[in-house]
């Protein structure tokens, strides 16, 4: 594959694990909700289509804290460090799927919308890594990491950035069905956006992040990375 080349992944079968639903709702099999629940299930199972799209892209120079890929300048210390010996990147779009929005929730009905959210959460998770795993597979890539505009704190990368990396794509409302808000937010909102790399070691930006209480922690903040970073 060439640079430019972007490959829409639109068939990642999905199928919701009920028993590990319940468990991440906290509903007891056979009580009311759980009937509740698995007919909501049968409500999203044919219509749930997660799907992603990449582009296959090259860091064409790097200065202090900016980092261009394919002519779009992005700011961020921690990408540049991460960046700094990688020629080929991966920017992506992941997504639920804007069929989940279909669904009709009562404005009034809190609980069956947060079930709902917590199913596209399942089918985003299931299409991130179909995602990671073709590439690395497609491109014999061992090891990979990945960065988001806006994962953690805000001079790690600003989520401001995100209309630059969607700029990458063109239409990705035509793509795979994704939008993004005045205010940087994806539509779906179970939407997750970045850049692949390869890498020799396992990265995620919550290693750099300082938040507490963060419901989305992926690993833990690792003081001496962060050093490494600000120093580099």
């Amino acid at each position: 594959m060439s640079a430019n080349v972007i490959e829409v992944l639109d068939d990642i079968g999905f199928e919701v694990d009920e028993k590990a639903l319940l468990a991440e709702l906290r509903v007891a099999e056979g009580s009311g909700d759980d009937g509740a629940v698995r007919d909501l299930v049968e409500t999203v199972r044919p219509i749930a289509k997660p799907k992603a799209v990449y582009r296959v892209s090259y860091v064409e120079g790097i200065d202090g804290d900016e980092v261009c890929i394919d002519g779009v300048v992005f700011t961020s210390r921690v990408l540049s460090a991460n960046l700094s010996k990688v020629g080929r990147v991966f920017a992506y779009v992941g997504t639920c799927g804007r069929e989940f929005d279909e669904v009709e929730i009562a404005p009034d009905d809190l609980l069956r919308a947060y079930w709902l959210d917590t199913i596209k959460g399942m089918a985003l998770h299931v299409a991130m890594e179909y995602l990671y795993s073709h590439i690395r597979g497609k491109f014999l890539l061992e090891t990979t990491a990945t960065m988001s505009p806006g994962e953690a704190e805000r001079d790690i990368w600003p989520i401001e950035q995100q209309e630059l990396l969607f700029s990458l794509f063109g239409d990705t409302e035509e793509l795979v069905g994704v939008t993004l808000t005045e205010s940087m937010l994806m539509i779906p909102n179970k939407s997750l956006s970045g850049i692949c790399f390869p890498s020799e070691i396992s990265f995620k930006s919550c290693q750099v992040c300082q938040r507490k209480d963060c419901h989305a922690r992926r690993a833990a903040f690792d003081k001496e990375l962060m050093e490494s970073y600000r120093n580099s």
